[in-house]
């Protein structure tokens, strides 16, 4: 089990979200996208900044509004 957050990029963040069932709703501006799951009604927030690396605080919200574990994301993000 990891404490640390891992250092992903947007792309990544959106490569996991879309592999258990998210998928791009809209674009809020020019630098967030909106992404929702039909499945149970959630949807998250993920900043377009191309390759920069997504802060801490903002991973964990996002994992957060998707329903998903720091573990669980880590696997995924492994796959």
């Amino acid at each position: 089990m990891s404490h640390r957050f891992p250092a992903v990029t947007s792309k990544e963040v959106v490569r996991v979200l879309t592999k258990i069932g998210f998928y791009f709703l809209r674009q809020s501006g020019s630098s967030h996208a909106i992404y929702k799951r039909d499945s149970d009604k959630k949807r998250t927030v993920v900043p377009l900044h191309s390759g920069v690396i997504v802060k801490r605080k903002t991973l964990k919200s996002i994992l957060q509004s998707a329903g998903l574990t720091l573990d669980e994301f880590e696997d995924l993000l492994k796959e």
